[in-house]
């Protein structure tokens, strides 16, 4: 069971790393010049990953109760999903909300 919860955990860490770069690509895909597009791709993964280490990270410096932390994360997925379907990438968004639901339902079943 530990090697479960191991592997669940692993696959957790990665769907934040995929919901970053899903913000990136959205970001530099903007069609708004190469100013606002850099702006965008590197400053929304940026302030995620800040939001994310302050609230909802297993060692945040302001951690909140675990239902209140599984709807942040529910609205940081969602919006990498949106992002990455208003960059035209709707298959890509349509996978990666399916695997969020699934491994959400794994992260916080496995947990307690």
């Amino acid at each position: 069971m530990l090697i479960v919860q191991y592997i669940v955990f692993g696959l957790f860490f990665l769907m934040e790393l995929c919901a970053l770069a899903a913000f990136s690509y959205w970001g530099f895909h903007m069609n708004r010049g190469w100013l606002i597009n850099s702006l965008l791709g590197l400053g929304t993964p940026l302030l995620v990953a800040i939001f994310w280490g302050t609230f909802i990270a297993p060692k945040a410096s302001i951690p909140v109760s675990i239902p209140l932390r599984i709807i942040l994360q529910t609205i940081i997925f969602a919006l990498a999903v949106a992002a990455l379907y208003f960059s035209d990438k709707s298959k890509l968004a349509i996978i990666f909300g399916v695997v969020v639901l699934i491994e959400m339902i794994l992260m916080y079943t496995i947990e307690e």
